[in-house]
C-alpha cells in the first residue's frame, strides 16, 4: 500500500532521517512524506513517529499504486 502523509511545516533534514522508508516533498508551509507501507504494524509505527516528534499531522491517506 502507498500512503501519504501530509504534516505542518518544513522538516529539517534530520527530521527527515527518522522517516528513511518515505520520500518527501516540501510546499506551502507543509512537508508531504510518501511511500511504500507495508502492513497496519508499519502504518501504526509512522503515526507514532510522528506523535513523538510532536508532528502536526494534517492528513494521512492512501493512494493507488
Amino acid at each position: 500500500m502507498r500512503y501519504e502523509i501530509r504534516v505542518e511545516g518544513h522538516l529539517s533534514e534530520p527530521l527527515i532521517r527518522v522517516f528513511p522508508e518515505l520520500d518527501h516533498v516540501t510546499m506551502s508551509g507543509q512537508t508531504l512524506l510518501f511511500g511504500h507501507v507495508v502492513d497496519d504494524a508499519h502504518f501504526y509505527g509512522l503515526l507514532a513517529r510522528c506523535q513523538s516528534l510532536g508532528l502536526r499531522v494534517l492528513e494521512m491517506r492512501q493512494v493507488p499504486e
